[in-house]
């Protein structure tokens, strides 16, 4: 009796001297070895819950979530309802990205204080990342009731509402937090895209012209202007960004706004630079073919569809230009190879058939030509009424060459 008295009494004083040590090495921030004394301390007394939150409290601030997780549980078993605990928990179970377990301590903790800020904040910070947007929008403004001076419960407020589509009130949020802390000012642009996928493009061009150094805010606000039908005004906002970022997207987009503003001798230029600085991005070279076109040079329009065909071959689009420009240069056998590989690819319509019928009866394959005209009048349909009444009247011609 006397000796496990004694063994027990050896034990306290153990546990006592390691949890002293470990709670000096916490204070002067060395927490692998707090956490090592405070061990020591946990085995001699693995009953005391105040010895087993200093272990798990070191093992957090030493950056060890795993076992600072399972000390938090173990306190939580020793002593139920323990406020610091379970925020803490909540905290570290956030910080490794498992909001879903972090809720329930949090909500704990929060429901323990109600005056506290920071359950509040953590606890809608775990809803947040969730997605229950509701709820946490309605933490948020708990915790910025608690401490209306907080960046943090202002942002997320901010955030809260507008992944409720509440973009009116978030963007009021948004400012606020600027507000309290200038280097979140930059925050209000995420309210740009959802303003834009809501169709409110007013508001997103009003939120974009804010941030006048910002390359991303200045392309879209140049993007949106177009869109909008204000080419002109985008101008200047796209020779900005294409200065600051030349990339393939943004002289594409001021090439459009100068061909909106029929400024050919400034789009063609730009998209000649686009192609030579991006050779294989075909998008941008079927847009330059385009304007080759459209200022009638077909030979160098015809080079331009040609490559972007050869990368990607099931391009429709790019063969009938291709097609197109070869007719107009009048090189029908390779033109007639453009309009059977169109068909190949399922893509034939009754207007090939009408294209091919007058390149064959140019090269006075009058038996084709009368079979392609005739294919286009049997599937036209209407829709071609001028070169309905052409097809027929080569129809007649046709036929009575081919009776004599």
């Amino acid at each position: 009796m006397w000796l496990r008295a004694a063994a027990a009494l050896w034990l306290l004083l153990q546990s006592q001297d390691f949890a002293a040590e470990g709670l000096k090495a916490l204070e002067e921030e060395k927490y692998e070895l707090a956490a090592q004394h405070l061990e020591k301390a946990a085995q001699a007394a693995p009953d005391d819950y105040a010895i087993q939150f200093n272990l798990a409290l070191a093992y957090s601030l030493a950056g060890k979530d795993e076992p600072a997780v399972a000390g938090y549980k173990k306190v939580l078993e020793l002593k139920p309802g323990l406020y610091e605990a379970q925020l803490n928990l909540g905290m570290v179970l956030l910080r490794m990205k498992k909001a879903a377990e972090a809720i329930p301590y949090l909500e704990a903790a929060a429901e323990a204080r109600p005056k506290e800020f920071r359950p509040r904040l953590y606890l809608a910070d775990a809803l947040f990342d969730t997605g229950d947007f509701a709820r946490a929008a309605k933490a948020y403004g708990a915790a910025a009731e608690l401490d209306p001076k907080s960046a943090p419960a202002a942002l997320g407020l901010a955030r809260s509402s507008a992944r409720n589509n509440q973009l009116k009130e978030a963007e009021a949020h948004f400012r606020r937090a600027a507000e309290l802390d200038p280097t979140l000012k930059e925050a209000l642009l995420e309210l740009g895209p959802l303003y834009e996928k809501n169709g409110q493009a007013a508001e997103a061009i009003a939120v974009y012209r804010e941030f006048p150094e910002n390359i991303a805010a200045r392309e879209r606000l140049g993007h949106l202007l177009i869109e909008t039908g204000k080419a002109a005004e985008a101008i200047p906002h796209l020779e900005w960004a294409v200065q600051k970022a030349p990339t393939s997207a943004n002289r594409l987009a001021l090439a459009q706004a100068y061909r909106d503003t029929k400024q050919p001798d400034k789009e063609l230029p730009l998209l000649q630079q686009a192609v030579d600085a991006d050779p294989d991005n075909l998008d941008l070279r079927l847009a330059y073919g385009r304007e080759l076109r459209d200022q009638r040079k077909f030979a160098e329009a015809a080079r331009e569809f040609y490559r972007v065909v050869q990368g990607r071959p099931d391009s429709v689009e790019g063969w009938n230009e291709l097609s197109a420009m070869l007719i107009l240069l009048e090189d029908y056998p390779k033109a007639l190879a453009a309009l059977d590989r169109i068909r190949e690819l399922g893509a034939e319509r009754s207007v090939h058939h009408f294209l091919r019928a007058i390149m064959l009866d140019k090269m006075r394959d009058l038996k084709g030509a009368l079979a392609s005209y005739q294919k286009f009048l049997a599937t036209d349909n209407g829709q071609n009424p001028n070169e309905e009444f052409k097809a027929r009247q080569r129809v007649r011609i046709i036929e009575r060459e081919l009776r004599r």
